[in-house]
């Protein structure tokens, strides 16, 4: 797997999962780099789906049967045998001979051999061959000697119950799809054996499945539906902050409002719209939900108002276009703080062929976008470095590197070359006429290129090429447009500023224009296009 990070990385950990391998980038490394964490090789499967989520300094894998951590904060010891008083969490172990001091986080099993994880509150670190003491929850002494010197993190284990004792702490799914943090409880989902099922750990602690406990904080597993009914599919999980998790299944949206153990409820949001995947989602800056739905892209604004179907006017047919497959395809959405607007991305894992969107919530439309395949989208984060240089969209490509996007470039990178970007705007079509059933005619055109003034910070615009098309009616056009039709007329453009008037005459009832460039190493901009049209004999 080759990992490369354009922009540097500053005071935060960057996580990237990839060709069945973990890779991240240290607070105290060189900008730009990743390291891969050794353990992790070959222990997880990235051909199966596969989520991630912080908590408590550590990153949570959930993949299938494959349940992991990746803990950044712990020290971990180990022994041969851990004694007949294993400690509980949150008890402080202290090494005999060095004096070091521990607050335990995580036990690998409560008898014979174990490996301890805990937050070191000293500077001196835990030794091999000493005994190391404390004492339980319940009064009883603890005391094990170690096998080993301590060992400090980046560490990889499994994710199971504390101890691995099912008793006491009880029982995880035996595999999981979906995962967030909800209000300090890790939260599962995706059993492929119950899919309308969700399971939560004990508040502030990951290793606690124990249901039957009965108190505020205490583990709860449930799911959505009206009473004596069997819930829908649970396709993603959506949290916002502590506030509420929403539920996006097959073909309903539930909502999760407070604590399910302390006045919380659940609600139906929509009886009729589905969300297609765990990560066909994203909040905008006001909070906004945006989402790839049953019938194409909605909106959930902030408040809970009336879902809006927001492609339905521009792409009515999104979906049955696209045809995304949960089995082969994954639906990303993110929202970009940089640029002010939701990138839409649909991929085909097989060989990362692509068709994408970007929303613009300036304008209010949907621009499509495609990339080579190389580049074609696995997963989207956006970056929030305390740098504000370094803060950007962060795309997880087919080939395994991390890309983002840079305006200056004026090609694609596409792995060992970079890839022309071929580009097009197809201005609203016009209508010639003020009467229907009667031609118009266009006799000049005049283009305004970006550019020209002389000491300006701003580059020159490369030139570009138009067609014009004329039709009966404005999806004729439009048609012609898109299908690749010959133009009535067409021609390039060069150099910046106003060109000669060209004087091209065209009858129909409407117009349509095309600007395009697919040239290698080039960009454009326009300024304005002015025209004269003749409508029932007089110009304009």
């Amino acid at each position: 797997m080759a990992v490369t990070l354009t922009p540097t990385i500053t005071y935060k950990r960057l996580i990237a999962a990839g060709n069945n391998e973990i890779w991240y980038e240290d607070i105290n490394m060189a900008a730009g780099e990743m390291v891969e964490l050794t353990a992790a090789n070959g222990d997880i499967d990235t051909s199966d789906q596969l989520q991630m989520f912080e908590a408590y300094q550590k990153v949570f894998i959930v993949n299938g049967s494959n349940l992991k951590v990746a803990d950044f904060s712990n020290a971990k010891i180990t022994t041969d045998n851990i004694g007949s008083h294993p400690p509980d969490k949150g008890n402080i172990l202290t090494g005999g001979t060095s004096g070091a001091k521990m607050v335990v986080d995580f036990c690998t099993s409560l008898s014979g051999a174990a490996a301890i994880y805990g937050y070191r509150t000293t500077d001196a670190t835990f030794t091999n061959g000493e005994t190391v003491t404390g004492t339980d929850d319940d009064g009883n002494s603890i005391s094990f000697t170690l096998n080993a010197n301590e060992t400090a993190p980046p560490h990889w284990y499994d994710w199971t119950p504390y101890g691995n004792d099912t008793n006491s702490y009880g029982s995880m799914p035996e595999k999981a799809y979906l995962g967030c943090l909800y209000r300090g409880r890790c939260v599962l989902s995706g059993n492929p054996n119950y899919p309308y099922q969700w399971y939560m750990s004990r508040q502030a602690n990951p290793w606690d499945w124990l249901y039957t406990a009965n108190d505020a904080q205490a583990p709860v597993a449930g799911g959505n539906s009206d009473a004596g009914k069997i819930g829908d599919i649970i396709r993603c999980l959506i949290p916002y902050k502590d506030d509420y998790l929403i539920f996006g299944c097959a073909n309903s949206i539930w909502v999760l409002r407070g604590d399910p153990c302390e006045g919380g409820s659940i609600d139906e949001v929509d009886r009729t719209i589905g969300i297609f995947g765990s990560q066909s989602w994203c909040f905008d800056n006001v909070g906004s939900l945006y989402f790839w739905g049953t019938g194409g892209i909605y909106r959930l604004p902030v408040g809970f108002g009336p879902i809006e179907h927001i492609s339905s006017l521009y792409m009515p047919k999104l979906v049955d276009d696209e045809a995304p497959d949960p089995s082969t395809h994954r639906v990303l959405m993110a929202y970009d703080r940089q640029r002010n607007g939701i990138l839409i991305c649909i991929t085909k894992l097989s060989d990362g062929t692509n068709s994408n969107y970007w929303y613009d919530l300036k304008t209010g439309g949907f621009y499509p976008e495609s990339y080579p395949t190389e580049c074609g989208a696995y997963s989207l984060l956006y970056y929030d470095a305390l740098d504000k240089d370094y803060r950007d969209l962060l795309v997880g490509c087919k080939d395994g590197y991390i890309r983002k996007f840079d305006e200056s470039a004026k090609d694609d990178d596409s792995g060992p070359s970079d890839t022309a970007i071929s580009s097009y705007a197809t201005l609203s079509i016009i209508k010639l006429t003020e009467e229907d059933d009667k031609e118009g005619k266009i006799t000049s055109l005049t283009f305004e290129l970006a550019g020209g003034a002389s000491g300006s910070d701003f580059s020159d615009t490369d030139g570009l090429s138009y067609e014009i098309h004329v039709g009966d009616d404005a999806e004729t056009v439009l048609e012609k447009i898109r299908n690749g039709d010959t133009a009535f007329a067409s021609g390039t453009l060069t150099g910046p500023g106003r060109t000669n008037r060209i004087r091209t005459r065209a009858r129909g009832a409407y117009l349509g224009l095309k600007l395009y460039n697919s040239t290698a190493s080039q960009t454009w901009a326009i300024n304005r296009i002015t025209g004269q049209v003749i409508k029932g004999g007089k110009i304009k």
